[in-house]
């Protein structure tokens, strides 16, 4: 006998599950919301909405610095306790869900705090801190779970404090150094804010150049202005011991010099564990990353998965859209899901925007490929603004459809550069539509114009 049945239950509370969980809730379904740490997920309290609080502040540094060339003498002192206390008491509320909580009940659900394990189809025991319940779920699931930060397993690495993104983000404190390991979004945005800070930074990629799943002009350049601003970039590093002494980390790196730091940010990777979430009762592989949806984000037959798990892409708009999509489904309405168009920005400064499919990925899926590049510093605005003007538009054209098929758009304000880009690829707008456009004088996004004149050279 269930402890509590509903129409669905969703597992995991992130910015998709609490929207859909809301959402069905105000159709007049029976639903139960079930999250074993923060409702709300990753985004509001360790990653998208503190992180961009703290990249803010270090820009704002950035811009004073650069005043004493462009507008007079500034004295700039960093302060971190400000950052902090933004954090703190803006963003997270010192890390309590309790409106969101409140919000999710407001909404018609009903909230369980527990860790889910799927005993069988429709099935869930939830362990918290009220013991076990048995909730039954007649319509089925929906898993919403995300991910967890990976600490890489390096020899002797887990024998001392690590940091990943989460405890990144609740330091009241800065150290003097810091190793950040991996060059992905996360770590770019990490060894720019905290050099920004006064903190001394090494980050050390495996991959042969940063921001790997983006244009390589991209993360060369990225590499460059960070190298500038005194982060020690190493990249194509293979770390093979850590060692922990005096207050100090040093890793060994194949073929290099070690680095010594006071600290280490771990930021390369994510993980999951299907087996402890008891997918395995739908038939699905429990070894697996997460499970394989459809275009419904069906997993199975009364299971659907939405977020980070689905491997579409490890965002909050990912989240939600995929959330929109499980619903319609669930509600009976017909929807499939789109994913041509999506974009990300990694929030460093430069911003680096894309979308759709890089230009390595277009020739590998066969197309006909053309590509038009332009130098954002060589524009108009470029010129205006001087420094910290580096950037580039580069699109990439299908050419037997005449229409883009991805875009990457870097430089300051490169995500907002992007929505026109993604306009662009997500409705096939034919690329002589776009040459045929009056793009604003002068802005950052009439650069795009350029880069379609040099689709043509």
């Amino acid at each position: 006998m269930a402890d509590l049945t509903v129409d669905v239950a969703v597992v995991g509370l992130g910015p998709g599950g609490e929207a859909i969980a809301a959402r069905l809730a105000g159709a007049g379904l029976a639903v139960v919301g079930i999250e074993s740490r923060l409702v709300g997920g990753e985004c509001p309290y360790f990653a998208c909405v503190p992180t961009k609080i703290m990249v803010r502040a270090a820009d704002t540094l950035a811009e004073a610095r650069r005043a004493r060339e462009l507008a007079g003498s500034v004295e700039v002192a960093p302060d971190w306790s400000k950052v902090v206390a933004r954090v703190r008491d803006e963003a997270t509320a010192d890390w309590d869900d309790t409106a969101a909580v409140d919000r999710l009940v407001a909404a018609g659900a009903t909230f369980l705090r527990g860790t889910a394990k799927i005993t069988a189809p429709g099935e869930l025991t939830v362990t918290g801190p009220d013991g076990v319940k048995t909730v039954r779920a007649t319509k089925g699931v929906v898993l919403n779970t995300g991910t967890e930060p990976a600490v890489p397993p390096i020899p002797g690495l887990a024998d001392g404090p690590v940091w990943t993104n989460r405890e990144a983000v609740q330091a009241t404190e800065l150290p003097e150094s810091l190793v950040v390991i991996g060059g992905g979004p996360v770590g770019c945005e990490f060894a720019q804010v905290f050099a920004r800070f006064g903190v001394r930074v090494t980050l050390l990629q495996s991959a042969a150049r940063l921001l790997p799943r983006d244009e390589p002009e991209a993360g060369e350049l990225l590499a460059t202005l960070l190298a500038a601003e005194g982060v020690t970039v190493r990249t194509g590093v293979k770390i093979t011991k850590a060692t922990h002494a005096d207050g100090s980390v040093i890793l060994e790196v194949e073929g290099g010099e070690p680095v010594t730091a006071q600290k280490v940010l771990v930021a390369a990777g994510r993980k999951t564990d299907m087996a402890a979430l008891g997918v395995g009762a739908y038939g699905l592989d429990e070894s697996a990353m997460g499970p394989s949806v459809d275009g419904r984000m069906r997993a199975a037959e009364g299971l659907w998965a939405i977020g980070d798990i689905t491997g579409k892409g490890a965002f909050t708009h990912m989240s939600m859209y995929q959330a929109g999509i499980a619903g319609d489904d669930i509600l009976g309405q017909a929807a499939e899901a789109d994913y041509r168009a999506v974009p990300r920005v990694t929030f460093t400064d430069p911003e680096v925007g894309a979308v759709g499919l890089t230009e390595a990925e277009a020739r590998d899926a066969g197309l006909n490929v053309r590509t038009g590049t332009t130098d954002i510093s060589a524009s108009t605005r470029g010129f205006i603004h001087k420094l910290g003007n580096q950037g580039l538009v580069k699109l990439v054209e299908d050419a037997d459809r005449g229409i883009l098929v991805g875009a990457t758009a870097m430089g300051p304000g490169g995500g907002e550069v992007l929505g026109a880009l993604a306009v662009a690829v997500h409705g096939e707008v034919p690329v002589a539509a776009l040459r045929g456009m009056v793009f604003a004088y002068p802005t950052f996004h009439r650069a795009i114009s350029s880069a379609l004149d040099d689709l043509e050279n």
